[in-house]
């Protein structure tokens, strides 16, 4: 993965490898992320049906890891000053280069516009980001397609209104939720077709969008082809032998939306007859925060919190566990998880899952078939539920085995990507279009 600066110097012999220069810019907030493996995903599967295209980011990397799918993906990757004072004579540059386009007079009007409505440092930090892109980005590109409709979406459409270029987009959590009404409408209306990975999502977004149809749900969806063939064969624990407890896991970044303090609260009411062990992989600001939690509840030799870790880590601890337990909740700040990930590989992984009722996990998981439901920010519900599943391993097979079978049948990776694919391919090789729902 390329780490240089200047997107121009970074794509100038194409995709790695090759000689064919990228007509597709594809524009993320940071990569590459242990926690948004769905969208290495998504563009490892557009390199495999013929895009060619590069990768843009606002942040650099943070994760000491990354996942195989990383190494796998052939394009160039390219970071934008991901603080102005950092590279001044980069966005000067930009500047200079980007006011003399034809579209700089409209963009300059539209981001002022945005500045006297939020007048925030970090709209104009995006506003200098633009135009180091408008001058960057390689001629060869024809099209615009932008991860998360906040701030990335900020940058791409200065830049698409600056080289006159179409663009579309993903949405996919927190930008859905937080991200202000008037922003998400003006958006909608200006890039030619959005999707977005849940149904509340969907009609969150449509019911903003001045042409409805501009907005399409597609789920990310498992790439199984890349992911263990079968789920493990696993011991049937009940929680009555302290020298074999029952694994409960959790996976995902600790923050407030994950409801770690919830799964903790609900551990520490579970019955003292019953053995258990908690694992977490995941990184995140709460995690001294969560394992200070865990040692005042006496929790603390109970849990075991391995950090940020690869995918094929990730898939090893599904194999070891007997319960999967997610408690989203929505944060104070509005935001909320989607359709995570983790549990449709849980789920892939035959593992019996318990989540909370939020956004989108209902579409997954239909409560008592495929898993167990309860509402979210309730500690007592949650331990009920856990503690039904560590008693009852038939009960867990069960649930586990119907999960599997919905992940294998209503959620096709394939289906979905194929949709998104042939839409920016229409648009970066062909002439362009809004997509139908």
């Amino acid at each position: 993965m390329s780490t240089k600066t200047d997107l121009a110097s970074s794509v100038c012999g194409g995709l790695k490898g090759t000689d064919e220069p990228p007509s597709l810019a594809v524009v993320l907030k940071g990569y590459p992320r242990l926690s948004e493996t769905f969208i290495a995903q998504e563009i490892e599967g557009l390199e495999r049906r013929g895009l060619r295209l590069m990768l843009v980011s606002l942040r650099h990397p943070t994760d000491t890891r990354h996942h195989p799918v990383h190494e796998r993906i052939r394009a160039a990757v390219s970071y934008l000053p991901e603080y102005l004072y950092q590279e001044p004579l980069r966005v000067l540059r930009g500047w200079w280069t980007a006011r003399r386009l034809p579209g700089y007079r409209a963009a300059r009007a539209q981001w002022l516009r945005d500045w006297r409505r939020d007048p925030t440092p970090n709209r104009g930090r995006r506003w200098g980001q633009a135009l180091v892109l408008a001058r960057e980005l390689p001629a060869s590109v024809r099209w615009l397609h932008v991860h998360f409709l906040h701030t990335p979406a900020s940058v791409v459409r200065y830049t698409a209104m600056m080289r006159g270029l179409p663009w579309s987009g993903s949405a996919h959590a927190k930008d859905i939720w937080t991200t202000p009404d008037w922003e998400i409408a003006e958006k909608l209306a200006d890039c030619r077709w959005l999707v977005t990975c849940t149904a509340a999502g969907r009609d969150r977004l449509a019911a903003l969008a001045p042409t409805p149809q501009t907005v399409s749900l597609v789920y990310h969806g498992l790439d199984l082809s890349r992911l263990p063939s079968g789920p493990a064969t696993r011991p049937m624990r009940d929680g009555r032998d302290e020298g074999d407890p029952v694994v409960i896991l959790s996976v995902g970044r600790r923050v407030e939306k994950k409801g770690l303090d919830d799964v903790l609260a609900a551990l520490a009411v579970l019955p003292k007859d019953l053995h258990w062990r908690f694992e977490h992989v995941g990184g995140g600001p709460l995690g001294a925060k969560l394992k200070a939690r865990a040692a005042q509840l006496g929790l603390a030799e109970r849990c075991v919190w391995h950090g940020a870790r690869e995918q094929s880590f990730v898939f090893e601890a599904y194999a070891r566990a007997d319960v999967f337990v997610l408690a989203s909740k929505v944060a104070g700040d509005g935001d909320r998880d989607g359709l995570p990930n983790v549990l449709m590989e849980a789920q892939f992984a035959g593992l019996a899952c318990v989540a909370t009722r939020v956004s989108a996990i209902p579409e997954l998981i239909d409560a008592g078939d495929s898993g167990l439901l309860v509402p979210p920010a309730d500690a007592a519900a949650l331990a009920a539920a856990l503690e039904s599943v560590i008693r009852d391993p038939v009960r867990r097979a069960r649930l586990a085995a119907r999960g599997r079978d919905i992940v294998l049948t209503r959620f096709s990776f394939d289906h979905g990507l194929e949709r998104i694919a042939a839409w920016l391919k229409d648009g970066a090789v062909g002439v362009g279009g809004r997509a139908s729902a």
